[in-house]
C-alpha cells in the first residue's frame, strides 16, 4: 500500500480539485483554495503543488481546446485519480483520529 506525504498546499490543491470536478483548472483551483484556506496564495505556488502532485501519481491532467479568449492558449484541466481520492481519505482518518486523541486536551489549554 503506497503512503504519499502531503503538505498543506497539496492538500488544499487536492481537495480544490475534488470540489470543482471536470472544471479544476489553474485559476478555479487558486481561487479555491485562497477562498477556502484564507490564504493569499501564487499561481506559482498552485502550479507547482500541480506538478508534484501529477509527479506522485495522484491527478491527471488533459489539455483543453484553445479558444480566442486566451489568444489561442488551451487550459489545461485536472482530475484526481484513485491513488489522489486514497491518498485524501487516508489523509482526512489519520487527522480525524488525531483530533480525537487531542481535542480535550486542548480544550483545557
Amino acid at each position: 500500500m503506497a503512503r504519499f506525504d502531503l503538505g498543506d498546499m497539496e492538500h488544499l490543491v487536492l481537495l480544490a480539485i475534488l470540489r470543482l470536478g471536470r472544471e479544476a483548472y489553474g485559476i478555479p483551483i487558486l481561487d479555491e483554495v485562497s477562498a477556502r484556506s484564507g490564504r493569499e496564495v501564487s499561481r506559482a505556488t498552485v502550479y507547482v503543488a500541480l506538478k508534484r502532485l501529477e509527479q506522485k501519481g495522484l491527478v491527471t491532467s488533459r489539455l483543453g481546446d484553445s479558444t480566442p479568449e486566451r489568444g489561442g492558449r488551451a487550459k489545461r484541466f485536472f482530475k484526481l485519480r484513485p491513488a489522489g481520492l486514497k491518498a485524501l481519505r487516508d489523509s482526512r482518518a489519520m487527522f480525524l483520529n488525531l483530533w480525537r486523541d487531542y481535542e480535550s486536551i486542548l480544550d483545557r489549554a
